[in-house]
């Protein structure tokens, strides 16, 4: 169990997420990722999709970890998997409410110690200034840009530790 005291606020807790908690997650999920859809005036975005099942499945295959606040709310998430001497993180999500604090940040350093490996590498779409800006200030790099649709292009980062 990982501790982290916001300056200034309320204390919040990053654990590892349980199996009882996964339809919490996926409701922050929806409401975290609104945010992207209107970025591409699209409400069909594959986090707006994504299925308990789906999300269980990533559940079973890496870590899930979840920030509480006081009331034992969960206010963000992150989820990781480790594959060929990589870690991938994915659905980095925070609040609506409480973005801005260093939740998102925080989730991010403790999944890579959840790993501790010598290469992280996530994705996010290079429409979404503020997850690079996020990333990067974390250490992350662009190495890579692909593009999806004509209005989509991902951008991935990696991190070397």
């Amino acid at each position: 169990m990982l501790f982290v005291y916001l300056k200034g606020r309320a204390k919040m807790i990053i654990k590892k997420a349980e199996k009882n908690d996964l339809q919490k997650i996926l409701d922050l999920q929806y409401l975290a990722y609104q945010s992207e859809a209107k970025l591409f005036n699209n409400p069909d975005i594959p986090p707006l999709r994504q299925t308990l099942a789906e999300v269980e499945s990533e559940y079973q295959k890496g870590v899930v970890l979840k920030a509480v606040d006081e009331n034992n709310t969960i206010i963000g998430s992150v989820r990781a998997c480790y594959d060929n001497d990589t870690v991938y993180i994915g659905k980095l999500m925070v609040h609506p409410e409480k973005q801005g604090q260093g939740i998102g940040t925080q989730l991010l350093t403790a999944i890579e110690k959840e790993y501790q490996q010598k290469r992280y590498e996530l994705f996010t779409s290079s429409k979404s200034k503020k997850n690079i800006e996020l990333y990067e200030k974390s250490g992350y790099r662009i190495f890579r840009e692909e593009q999806i649709t004509e209005e989509l292009k991902f951008v991935y980062l990696e991190k070397w530790t």
